[in-house]
């Protein structure tokens, strides 16, 4: 068992990170100031820079951990021997919405927040914007394997790009919404899992117009 002084120590860490999540869900990232974390944590400002350096190692500890283990989820239904591209397609999608949808105070603050483009070959030095970087790609990936093979590499990008815009559209039209995640999946699943039928299809019919890819 540690010591009392570790284990305060370990509340007054917790406490900050509530207290930031809170307020950056509520008033946005840039607009809480350390100051106000510190406050509403019940500690003052030197204490909380003892735990973090700035507001972005705040950003950093809030999020890495939730989208590592969303990244493990949709691996995983990626790999699944059973599941046929499309169905896998599927899976990673509503794997991806219902995250969202269950972190939705944090969406912004997940996605969002000190963002750089998630489609460039060049590798990020923060590792919260590598697994953003990454998740975009296993997307990607779980879309490409559902096209006919030998497309333009970016024009299959392109249809990822599409893709990820519309996941990110449904998720902006419920993120304010007072059902909860259950009554929101249960409800709405058929009509999502639709949308990504639609847009496979769309992207399919797209190359065979443009006489694109093999098969």
């Amino acid at each position: 068992m540690g010591s009392r002084q570790e284990k305060r120590s370990e509340e007054t860490k917790r406490a900050i990170l509530s207290a930031a999540g809170k307020l950056f869900s509520e008033r946005g990232f840039e607009s809480v100031s350390i100051r106000e974390i510190a406050k509403e944590a019940g500690c003052s400002h030197t204490t909380l820079y003892i735990y973090f350096k700035d507001k972005e190692a705040l950003l950093h500890e809030l999020s890495v951990g939730p989208l590592q283990a969303l990244q493990e989820k949709m691996e995983t239904a990626m790999s699944d021997p059973g599941l046929s591209p499309e169905e896998s397609l599927k899976r990673v999608s509503i794997t991806f919405i219902e995250f969202c949808l269950l972190n939705r105070t944090m969406y912004t603050l997940f996605f969002m927040v000190k963002a750089s483009r998630i489609d460039v070959e060049a590798e990020p030095t923060a590792r919260l914007q590598q697994l953003r970087n990454g998740l975009f790609e296993l997307l990607r990936k779980a879309l490409l394997r559902c096209l006919p093979a030998g497309g333009p590499e970016e024009r299959g990008l392109a249809y990822a790009r599409l893709f990820f815009y519309t996941l990110h559209g449904i998720i902006g039209t419920y993120t304010h919404s007072e059902e909860t995640v259950e009554q929101l999946m249960e409800r709405l699943s058929p009509t999502f899992e639709l949308s990504v039928e639609v847009l496979l299809a769309g992207c399919k019919q797209n190359m065979r117009e443009r006489g694109e890819g093999r098969g």
